[in-house]
Formats: structure tokens, C-alpha cells, sequence
């Protein structure tokens, strides 16, 4: 490290001691944000190290968190991209590759999924001229069961691709099942689940491929980012040419004839030796993420264990406060799961002699922040009326998301007397009222 180099690290680390709040928490004054990024030292000293590099691309701190996030997340294979949305396009849209033959998807092709959930977990299955079959949710998990993606299963169904709810796992292991009896793809989009068990497995290793967003409101962040996983070579090959402009070649932006033979490819109908770093074999797009996020995302990585046990112990002490809590369905993780939760959701009960708007107004008027459980029921939206789709069986329980439920936060920067707070909140509510 040079001199200089070396004192602007220095001036850094100084800095950011220089401008951590030190206020103390005030009830009704202090935000008590829902979500958001936990930054260190350590990560504000990465990313000018990589600024003073002038690493503004992909490069080898890219490669380096994508080699150890593969590792940690159980995978042969991580890609870098663009964001968490990115991710969940990359996926679906790898199983249309020409390359997967007779088992590609193609236009009309039915993918089941749910109501209930972000959109960009769905906008790839229509973006890619499939159709959206979308079941309900539990009241409670927030999550779909087996039983329900076994019933929209049908003669054009050929994929399943479905977000673990706010942290907590879906039936993952009998899904999986499910997807290699009837031969169908399974992309778990684990966006909001890192460090999630079921049985005993990391969510994001059961099906062919998983999605995960470095968005700050998620687990660990780059700011924005994302990240897809496999231990298919062939899925990760589709992917990587996707992201990458849809190039046939692998070499790294400013590597030069790495497979030894750059000049003697013939493709498509292109002349014979036509550059390969010029052969484009999928129509892709350019998705990739900066070495400056890959940076911070290195610094991260080194804290996800740290952040995911502060977020189950937030979610415990909100779930042990707020028991017995009349009028409030309380959120349970799925059976044989572990969660690393993303949020603690609330459904207030059709009985209740109050709103759920009355209650969020309340929360938020003492700065504790509150979110809807995204969407809610997608089928409501503009976007998507209109659009083509199936429904199997009701969305009762979707339908009751998007009016009764939101969530709070359960992030790893909340300390124990804010989540103590809400607690005392929503008691106070209620109480008034019941």
C-alpha cells in the first residue's frame, strides 16, 4: 500500500468515527426505520479503497465475492448483477435459452407462483411471453403450501418460481419434490431469506436456481446488487452470456483470448474465425454490478452471521411482547423452518373493533416505521389486469394481505429498547380499543 493511499484509508476510518450518531434513542422522536443498511467502518474504508483503485467495472473484487458468496450460499456458481430485479430476470429468462433444447420454456408456458408477493418475483415470467399462475398464501406463514402448487400443476406448467415470504422459508423440500416429479424448473427467489434453514438447509440450494438482492434494505448490502446461484455449469454458462450482452465468449472485460482459439470459432452463419469476443449467442443485456459495490459487499459478507442472528432476535423479542395481544395475528415461522426474518408482520383480525390503517397511523405517528407486505394481491394491480394468467382455487388469504397486514422491522441496527417500544405501541393501541 502507498503512502498516500495509506492516509486517505486512515483519514476514512477517522471520518466515519467523526459522523456516527451517538444521539440516544427517544421514544416518538427517534425514526424507527422498517428496513435499512447497517455500514461500518470496515465497509466506508472499502468502498474509497476501491474508488482509489479505479476499479468503476466488474473486476477482481467481483470475482472474489461472487467465489466466497458461492461458497457460503452452498453453490458452484454466483453471478453478479445489477440488482435483486436483475436476478429474478437472468433466471427466468435462462430457461428459455435455445441451448436447453427440447426442456426450454417458451412462449405459453405456464409458471406457477403467488399473488401475494413482490412483482418483480412475476414481471420475468411475463416478460418472457409465460404465463403466471398464481395460488394463494397462508394467513401467518405468508407463504404457499405444497398442497396448492400440486393442484395449479397442469398440462403447460413447466416451472415454479416462488420468493420465501419476508424471510421465512416456503415448503421448500416438498416443492423441490414436486418440481422434479412433474420435471419442472424451480428458481427460489431468497432475496429476502440469506441464512434461512429449511430442514436443516440453507433456502436458495433446493431448486435449480435462486435469486438474492444486495438492495440496503436486505440482509447484507452493495447498495444496489443482486446475485444469482447454481450448481448447474450449464444454467450459470446461460446465465453469465445473459448478463453479459448475450456474448458466447467468457473471458473477463480485459482478458484477450483466454480459451486459446479467439479466431477460430464459426457460429450462426458469421464468417469462419470471427472474433469470439464479438459472437453473441443469446439476446442478453448488459446487468452486471461495479467493483466498488462488490467491494462493499466483500466487507458485508464478513458480518452475515452477526446479522442474521440480530434479526431472529429482534423478530423472538417481537413475537414474545406482542403474544396474547388481542385482535392481531401474529406471524409463525413455516414448520421445520429456521427463519433469518426480513420483517415481523401484523394482520389485523376481521373482528377487530379497529383498522389496520388506524393502527399504521398510530405506529407511524410515533416514527415507528410500517410497510404493506409489498403488493398484497398482484391481480389487483393495473400492471397486471389485463394480463395473462391463471388462478387455482381463491385468493382469500391475498385479498386479506392487501387490506389487514403490514410488517415492522426487525434489522439488525434496531436496539432492544426500540423494539421494545413497538411493542409497547401496539399494546397501548389495542388496549384503548379493545
Amino acid at each position: 500500500m502507498s503512502v498516500h493511499k495509506g492516509l486517505v484509508l486512515d483519514a476514512t476510518a477517522k471520518f466515519h468515527q467523526d459522523v456516527q450518531d451517538a444521539r440516544p434513542f427517544v421514544p416518538g422522536t427517534t425514526e424507527i426505520w422498517p428496513a435499512g443498511a447497517v455500514l461500518d467502518e470496515a465497509d466506508r474504508t472499502a468502498i474509497v479503497e476501491a474508488a482509489l483503485e479505479m476499479r468503476i467495472a466488474a473486476g477482481p473484487s467481483s470475482r472474489r465475492f461472487e467465489s466466497r458468496f458461492a461458497r457460503r450460499m452452498g453453490h458452484r456458481k454466483a453471478h453478479l448483477t445489477n440488482s435483486g430485479s436483475s436476478a429474478n430476470l437472468l433466471a427466468m429468462t435462462a430457461f428459455t435459452s435455445h441451448t436447453l433444447e427440447d426442456r426450454r420454456l417458451r412462449p405459453g408456458d405456464e409458471v406457477i407462483t403467488v399473488a401475494a408477493g413482490f412483482p418483480t418475483t412475476v414481471n420475468p415470467i411475463i416478460q418472457n411471453g409465460l404465463v403466471p399462475v398464481f395460488v394463494d398464501v397462508e394467513l401467518g406463514t405468508y407463504n404457499t403450501t405444497a398442497d396448492r402448487v400440486a393442484q395449479a400443476i397442469g398440462p403447460k406448467t413447466r416451472a415454479i418460481m416462488i420468493a420465501h415470504a419476508l424471510g421465512n422459508p416456503f415448503e421448500v423440500a416438498e416443492i423441490a419434490q414436486l418440481a422434479e416429479e412433474h420435471d419442472l424448473f424451480l428458481v427460489e427467489d431468497n432475496c429476502d431469506a440469506v441464512g434461512s434453514l429449511y430442514d436443516g438447509k440453507l433456502t436458495g440450494t433446493f431448486g435449480d436456481m435462486a435469486t438474492v438482492s444486495f438492495y440496503p434494505a436486505h440482509h447484507l448490502t452493495m447498495g444496489e446488487g443482486g446475485c444469482v446461484l447454481t450448481s448447474n455449469l450449464a444454467l450459470a454458462r446461460i446465465v453469465e452470456s445473459l448478463r453479459d450482452w448475450g456474448r458466447d465468449c467468457w473471458c473477463e472485460p480485459g482478458e484477450t483470448n483466454k480459451c486459446l482459439k479467439r479466431f477460430k470459432y464459426q457460429m450462426g452463419t458469421l464468417p469462419e474465425g470471427y472474433d469470439h469476443k464479438y459472437i453473441f449467442s443469446h439476446v442478453g443485456y448488459n446487468l452486471k454490478a461495479t467493483d466498488i459495490q462488490a467491494a462493499l459487499g466483500l466487507t458485508q459478507l464478513d458480518k452475515i452471521d452477526e446479522f442474521c442472528a440480530a434479526r431472529r432476535r429482534n423478530w423472538s423479542r417481537l413475537r414474545e411482547g406482542l403474544e396474547g395481544v388481542p385482535h392481531l395475528l401474529l406471524p409463525e415461522a413455516t414448520p421445520r423452518s429456521d427463519p433469518s426474518w426480513f420483517g415481523f408482520a401484523l394482520t389485523v383480525l376481521p373482528d377487530a373493533p379497529f383498522s389496520r390503517a388506524a393502527l399504521v397511523d398510530f405506529l407511524e405517528d410515533r416514527k415507528i416505521g410500517t410497510r404493506r407486505l409489498f403488493a398484497g394481491n398482484l391481480t389487483r394491480h393495473p400492471a397486471y389486469i389485463g394480463t395473462d394468467h391463471r388462478v387455482v382455487g381463491d385468493l382469500t388469504n391475498s385479498d386479506i394481505v392487501t387490506e389487514q397486514t403490514f410488517w415492522v422491522g426487525v434489522y439488525p441496527a434496531l436496539t432492544d429498547e426500540m423494539i421494545d417500544y413497538i411493542v409497547s405501541s401496539v399494546k397501548e393501541f389495542v388496549g384503548a380499543r379493545s
